[in-house]
């Protein structure tokens, strides 16, 4: 059996971020190569992934990245909160992201693209969970362009530049100034992150989302009569609309006017017409359901079940 020294242990940690133990496990059983205990680490730390792939993983960071006329935003899911601050989970998010904005922002596109420094994105996100010890996923991605314009971008729960909790990205056309736009881009994205609209317009709704609240709104006012119902109905569609449609809700930032009026206004300092022509809002783990956990349970169960 080859001499395995502290100087080679130290070593491969440095270069596979894997545990002291392992490191030493795997020198071992590759009588002192570095290399071939590297692959040795990666085909037992991609097991360890395959077991980690049953928790629900629900935490994390979305990451944004723009450039010019082109944004995109992903998110990347982790089993902890904690994960979200490890330095390495944060590179490999921001790595991903960058990925995105050179190629595609499809999450199974992305998942088979190129990696900085070598291999693929889901091979990379393989590595971390095998390196940090938690199950992650590349959940999705999406990105935002226009013609000639800018790309507004809004972080908040900022952990580092372009990750945080909620990522919101807004496509501003226009001929005027980049840096004013830029500004109001950021203002609407701003908005964006705390209104949570559903849809640009009224045509972006989703019909059966539409026939639910006709359906919603008639029930409360049965009985009356049809032509006055037809008429309860449409004004109650025209204040679900200021609701959920960004262009109708009442800006945050001077609720004595509506998003479009804003954008309208901004006109004369921007230096020609505005239009803002879309937007992508991701909240981190939204729509996944979280597994609820005894948290006393857990700790005794580590315990070995002492209390």
């Amino acid at each position: 059996m080859a001499n395995i020294t502290a100087a080679t242990v130290k070593e491969l940690r440095e270069k596979t971020g894997a545990g002291m133990m392992d490191c030493k496990a795997a020198l071992e059983a590759s009588n002192g190569d570095v290399e071939a205990a590297i692959d040795w680490l990666r085909t037992k730390g991609l097991a360890k992934a395959a077991k980690k792939s049953g928790r629900v993983a629900a935490e994390g960071l979305v990451g944004l990245a723009v450039s010019g006329t082109k944004g995109v935003v992903v998110e990347v899911n982790s089993e902890t909160d904690f994960v979200a601050r490890n330095e390495a989970f944060q590179a490999l998010v921001r790595n991903i992201a960058g990925v995105a904005l050179a190629g595609s922002a499809d999450a199974e596109v992305l998942k088979s693209a190129a990696y900085p420094g070598g291999g693929k994105v889901e091979e990379a996100v393989a590595n971390a969970i095998a390196t940090i010890g938690e199950n992650m996923t590349l959940r999705r991605g999406a990105s935002l362009s226009v013609s000639q314009g800018v790309v507004g971008q809004y972080i908040h729960g900022s952990v580092g530049d372009g990750l945080g909790k909620i990522g919101v990205l807004v496509a501003l056309e226009s001929t005027g100034k980049a840096d004013e736009l830029a500004a109001l881009g950021r203002m609407i994205a701003m908005h964006v992150a705390a209104a949570n609209p559903q849809a640009l317009d009224a045509s972006g709704i989703d019909p059966s989302v539409l026939e639910r609240e006709k359906a919603v709104l008639a029930e409360k006012n049965a009985g009356k009569p049809a032509n006055v119902l037809e008429k309860i109905v449409e004004s109650g569609l025209k204040t679900y609309y200021k609701e959920v449609c960004l262009l109708e809700q009442s800006f945050i930032h001077d609720p004595s006017k509506t998003v479009a009026q804003a954008v309208k206004e901004s006109e004369g300092r921007i230096g020609g017409p505005v239009a803002l022509k879309g937007f992508i809002r991701f909240a981190l783990g939204e729509g996944i359901e979280k597994q609820e956990s005894d948290f006393a349970a857990e700790v005794a169960a580590a315990a070995g079940g002492q209390a």
